[in-house]
């Protein structure tokens, strides 16, 4: 049986985006699949009492800088958006519509909004701008609305979300190998060790 690394995440998280720069090359080098499993990060806090960093002044600069450390460590690109934090909700849907109906291209159009967000900082909370950035990205408005619109797609991200939470996670990134939850992008050693042990 191959391991698996299942990935839950949000776009407007940093950390979930720097992650996201690690995840695949980790995955491929353990010979692992990576499971994407988008969550609604809103949803979480509210049902675990968590708390964005940036809630907290200090705490939220000190995080930016340390995001920037690790950013240099991984040799990519993490720049605050000026916009944050991001509404997610219309993004998050869009990625599970995909993960439902275009398995194929999820990966694409995750990398995308995380791109928009965290390097190109577009103000992904206005719609226009959304979706010139995702046409862009080949998938046109009519698509990403159908998804969005989709009251299967909204049960499976809620779902996705209530599964989350009952499995302990108050954050994002969370990655599980197995049963074992690891929570934070500055974990992937202990995810690599995880599956070199499965």
């Amino acid at each position: 049986m191959t391991s698996q690394v299942e990935f839950f995440f949000d776009v407007g998280s940093p950390a979930s985006y720097l992650a996201w720069t690690q995840l695949p090359k980790l995955c491929a080098d353990a010979g692992a699949e990576l499971k994407l499993r988008p969550m609604l990060l809103g949803g979480v806090f509210q049902a675990t009492g968590n708390a964005s960093p940036v809630t907290v002044p200090a705490k939220g600069a000190y995080t930016f800088i340390d995001f920037a450390r690790h950013a240099k460590r991984y040799g990519v690109t993490l720049i605050r958006n000026p916009h944050f934090p991001i509404n997610t909700l219309m993004l998050m849907r869009a990625i599970t519509g995909a993960q439902m109906h275009a398995s194929e291209r999820e990966a694409v159009l995750i990398d995308a909004i995380f791109k928009a967000i965290w390097t190109e900082q577009l103000n992904m909370n206005d719609p226009e701008v959304a979706s010139v950035a995702l046409a862009n990205a080949g998938f046109p408005a009519g698509l990403i609305a159908s998804w969005i619109g989709d009251a299967a797609v909204k049960a499976r991200l809620k779902e996705t979300t209530d599964e989350a939470v009952a499995r302990g996670v108050f954050g994002a990134p969370t990655m599980f190998v197995g049963d074992e939850m690891f929570f934070g992008q500055d974990r992937l050693e202990w995810v690599r060790e995880a599956l070199a042990a499965a």
